[in-house]
């Protein structure tokens, strides 16, 4: 088992994981907490949800990504390397907005930094698909998940702690070196050579995946399975906040949490190996992700409980890895390796929707209901995900 880890297949998938995980906390919690330290209203904090827009549409330039290529580092690194370098350029130029008077600029920076982090998304997950062997794939996605949320980590929680010394300005600053790793990681990987005809490259990539068997309503399971872990995890930081938490506490805990993350993603992808079951993987990891989201009930229970807060924390982190290994596994395989960028893109699209269109009116539903109802909601509006699993898994036991 420990050999298949040291695979370079493997272990370029977990430094592509790193690279693809640092962008996203920089539109999300770290921009949430410099708002809110700038006196931001909960609403407009919440509607900034929508600069996430480019990972729900990233299925659009997808076939573009698929049918074209650079002249140099082969089909998807060339597009890679261009897309890490202009991360770092955009992070730069959020590290010089004033967020008090510049926030149109502000959004037009956070709008760019998810197109490019969604394209760099599409380039990577397409790279794993074509180029990991069917053996070492749900370890390979287990993986990429690990580093994804060492990348989380590092932003987080270094984010955090170092904005209660210097600027956010100088934290962004700091953090947009964090993408060398991605392209070091981009320089050195093999690729194989893919080439597909235009008209495939858009129109056969969906074609080809309708033909499924119960094509929609995967769509569908896709689209709820992680959606009540979404938005409590997007909220979390003004939660915490309100809770009058420090952001050096928050960065403690987020630290602590990543490492549960990556216990339970490790932990996901050995069972999965192990069992070769991933129905019932997403069933009962779906299930401990649902328990976990009612913690953030509990921390509104009791006063700031920095132990507490830690366990709570852990906890959701360590179901959160192992739902999302078995989820990213899931769609990996749902995919025809000729259009892995484009039916990718498409399938995980579906999974940013609630994180874009449904995260941009929490702001909103806290202030009408609370802070405790609005995770009650979060964790009930996972059983769905939980119903569809059952329904999609008996329809497929009778068709084999």
């Amino acid at each position: 088992m420990i050999k298949d880890y040291l695979n370079k297949e493997v272990l370029i998938s977990f430094l592509m994981g790193f690279s693809a995980g640092v962008p996203l906390l920089m539109t999300i919690s770290i921009l949430q907490a410099w708002m809110k330290e700038s006196g931001i209203d909960l609403s407009t904090i919440g509607l900034f949800g929508l600069v996430g827009i480019p990972y729900s549409l990233k299925f659009l330039w997808a076939p573009f990504l698929d049918r074209f290529s650079l002249p140099f580092l082969g089909r998807r690194r060339g597009w890679l390397l261009v897309s890490q370098i202009l991360i770092i350029v955009t992070i730069l130029g959020i590290s010089y907005i004033d967020i008090t008077s510049q926030l149109t600029g502000l959004v037009m920076l956070c709008l760019g930094l998810t197109f490019l982090s969604a394209t760099q998304d599409i380039l990577i997950d397409a790279y794993r698909r074509e180029n990991v062997s069917e053996k070492h794939l749900p370890l390979a996605s287990s993986v990429y998940i690990i580093g994804y949320r060492v990348a989380m980590a590092v932003v987080g929680s270094v984010g955090f702690i170092l904005s209660d010394s210097i600027s956010f300005n100088l934290v962004y600053l700091c953090l947009s070196g964090l993408m060398v790793v991605g392209i070091i990681t981009t320089l050195i990987s093999d690729e194989g050579d893919f080439i597909i005809k235009s008209r495939e490259s858009i129109i056969e990539p969906f074609i080809d995946y309708f033909r499924k068997n119960k094509a929609l309503i995967i769509l569908a399971f896709i689209f709820i399975y992680k959606i009540g872990d979404m938005l409590a995890f997007f909220m979390s930081v003004p939660y915490y906040l309100d809770l009058e938490y420090t952001k050096s506490q928050i960065g403690y805990m987020k630290f602590i949490g990543t490492w549960m993350t990556l216990l339970g993603s490790f932990v996901g992808g050995i069972l999965l190996v192990k069992y070769n079951n991933i129905m019932k993987g997403l069933f009962y990891f779906g299930i401990l992700q649902m328990v976990s989201t009612f913690g953030y009930v509990i921390l509104s229970w009791v006063e700031p409980n920095l132990i507490l807060l830690c366990s709570v924390g852990s906890f959701e982190s360590f179901c959160s890895g192992l739902g999302t290994a078995v989820f990213i596994s899931y769609i990996a395989l749902l995919t025809n390796i000729k259009f892995t960028g484009t039916q990718y893109a498409l399938l995980s699209s579906f999974v940013a929707i609630p994180r874009t269109i449904f995260t941009s009116q929490t702001g909103f539903l806290v202030e009408s209901i609370g802070w405790e109802y609005f995770f009650i909601f979060c964790t009930l509006i996972a059983i769905p995900g939980l119903i569809l699993i059952k329904f999609i898994d008996r329809g497929d036991k009778a068709n084999g």
